[in-house]
């Protein structure tokens, strides 16, 4: 196969999964129109019922053939290692969602998950058609992508302080430039981007704006 069919086909199936990425930004918005409480009820099962799937495929042979047979051209690297359990990009997306929801005003869950719905498509999209220039294991041009994605939303966001914004897809858009390894394992940024945003962004009005953050309970 020759270079440019490679890239091709591997910017089709980054296409593909970002795709089913960026319709998890469907999470945001209904979070947005329900309680916390329905939300951690419609939570719970959705990444029960991925981690039941990815523990599973490590086990059961006709399980694992499958999954691997029907997804294997979507999954990244790390993804593929037979060193650890791997949980693909849903169950660490859908556990975000939970883990936001359960700890963090609504408004900062909600604008730190759509970082990672919207943002990290972006980058990746920009990153694998676009990108010349590395940043460690990513693209100047993917990151640029995030960070200007990441600043529209957290502009268009309602009661979020833009500062506040600002700092948040900042720090946001910096960690999804950087791989971070626990003992050769990565860990995926699908965790790694919308905790860390999350808690500078509620550090931030701790800090410096207490009062506000009750304001922050609600979608208008």
């Amino acid at each position: 196969m020759r270079h440019s069919d490679r890239v091709h086909r591997s910017f089709k199936f980054e296409l593909a999964r970002k795709i089913i990425h960026l319709f998890s930004v469907s999470i945001a918005i209904i979070y947005c129109n329900i309680t916390r409480e329905l939300a951690l009820i419609l939570l719970v099962p959705l990444f029960s019922g991925f981690l039941l799937v990815d523990l599973l495929k490590n086990f059961i042979p006709p399980l694992s053939c499958w999954y691997h047979k029907t997804f294997d051209p979507m999954l990244r690297e790390h993804e593929l290692e037979k060193r650890y359990i791997q949980f693909n990009g849903a169950t660490y997306i859908t556990f975000s969602a939970l883990f936001l929801v359960f700890f963090f005003p609504k408004i900062i869950a909600i604008t730190c998950f759509s970082l990672v719905a919207i943002s990290d498509t972006m980058a990746a999209l920009v990153g694998k058609k676009f990108g010349k220039h590395t940043i460690g294991e990513k693209s100047l041009e993917g990151s640029t992508a995030f960070l200007i994605s990441s600043l529209i939303i957290v502009a268009v966001v309602p009661r979020l302080d833009l500062l506040a914004g600002i700092i948040t897809a900042v720090a946001a858009t910096i960690v999804e430039a950087l791989s971070f390894r626990i003992n050769g394992f990565k860990v995926d940024d699908n965790l790694t981007i919308p905790l860390a945003s999350a808690l500078i962004c509620y550090l931030y009005y701790l800090l410096v704006l207490p009062h506000k953050l009750p304001l922050l309970e609600t979608c208008p």
